[in-house]
């Protein structure tokens, strides 16, 4: 080679070994993919994976639309124009370690795991699956009621853009989960909250056996010894239903068709002894906290809080069925907000020829629970916030 050329291929060398030391004493998640590149390349017979370094490590382009969309969503974590060309198939290998039968090395998601948090429900609930999903664990029932929700949703073109976006059904090591886009991915230390809707969260057929228990007389008088009834005292034992609207009647649920249930704030750890917030001025002065001072913030989240009214109210599906336990996530940074509504465990069809309105007071057997009343005053709360001098 000419001078000229052999000064590039040294400088060539001495970059790739620069970067060699740099990824061996390196914890990013960058780095993580090159190394598990390296380490699968050698002797693995999957059809998907690199193959070996001194044969030309090639990986199979994707061609399925579940992985086509992921491609989709992390154009600018894993992009041909921010990598380095001998790296190109680095996107494809970082996609197809969520096509794993397991979720991504502890290696892989060291770093994100740093910032990665769950804000509410069950601790064992959710796992990282890789960039920018999550797997939750079935539930539901036997059927899995939230996969069908989310597949349902996922096929409306109006109400798609309006949950998590939805991948596929996974079975790992006896049990099932289900892989959802990850909400917090792509936001930079975000302000967060967790918002459970309705007045009722509780499914008709929990409450319909009508005897007294002595359990939830025990728990009702934890909370409020004053609470129950003369009638009640002197059973000492209260029914399913009584105890489930006492405990509504703790919070905001009642009176507003919605709860906090949980928040983070910028360099803090997620708040999650919300759900006594109760009054209309408790309600205002946590809603004002996490909103800040940002008047263009608070605009954007309800703008989409209204778009997401607007399209609840049009669609067929939520006519036809009750929501219950459901919830608002909003988050935003000081470059973007996002706002979805989560959780479908308790999502039934109704009767045939049963359609609801949710905003009518419930009665037994009308199937109402307040979505969308409580939509309505979460939008109104918002607005009424002060902003000045949070």
């Amino acid at each position: 080679p000419s001078n000229k050329e052999q000064t590039r291929l040294n400088h060539n060398s001495s970059h790739k070994e620069q970067r060699r030391q740099k990824d061996a004493s390196s914890s990013s998640t960058y780095s993580a993919f090159r190394q598990w590149r390296r380490g699968t390349s050698m002797g693995s017979n999957r059809s998907n994976s690199v193959g070996s370094s001194s044969t030309g490590a090639l990986v199979k382009l994707p061609n399925d639309s579940a992985t086509m969309q992921k491609l989709e969503q992390f154009p600018l974590v894993l992009s041909d124009t921010t990598m380095p060309e001998e790296d190109l198939s680095l996107k494809y290998l970082a996609l197809n370690a969520l096509d794993l039968t397991a979720p991504a090395s502890d290696v892989l998601l060291k770093n994100r795991l740093k910032s990665w948090f769950q804000l509410s429900g069950h601790p064992d609930g959710f796992a990282p699956a890789g960039p920018g999903t999550v797997w939750k664990r079935k539930t539901g029932g036997a059927e899995n009621t939230e996969r069908i929700v989310y597949e349902a949703l996922s096929k409306d073109n109006e109400l798609r853009d309006c949950i998590p976006r939805y991948y596929r059904e996974v079975e790992y090591k006896g049990d099932t989960f289900i892989e959802l886009q990850d909400l917090l991915f792509g936001f930079n230390d975000p302000h967060v909250m967790d918002i459970k809707m309705g007045t009722r969260t509780f499914l008709e057929s929990e409450v319909s056996k009508t005897t007294a228990r002595s359990d939830l007389y025990q728990k009702m008088i934890a909370v409020d010894p004053n609470a129950p009834t003369e009638q009640e005292h002197e059973k000492r034992a209260v029914t399913k239903l009584r105890y489930m609207q006492f405990r509504e009647q703790q919070s905001s649920t009642c009176s507003h068709g919605f709860r906090i249930e949980a928040m983070k704030l910028p360099g803090g750890p997620p708040i999650t002894d919300l759900k006594r917030v109760k009054s209309h001025q408790e309600v205002l002065d946590t809603m004002k906290l996490f909103l800040g001072t940002c008047e263009t913030t608070r605009e954007k989240l309800l703008a989409r809080l209204k778009n997401l009214r607007s399209k609840i109210e049009m669609s067929e599906y939520f006519q036809t069925h009750e929501i219950i336990g459901s919830s608002i996530f909003m988050i935003y940074d000081n470059d973007k907000v996002g706002v979805w509504l989560i959780d479908f465990a308790k999502t039934r069809g109704l009767p045939n020829g049963h359609r609801v309105t949710h905003r009518k007071p419930w009665e037994q057997g009308n199937h109402e629970e307040g979505f969308l009343f409580g939509l309505d005053n979460l939008i109104s709360t918002i607005e009424e916030v002060n902003l000045s001098n949070s």
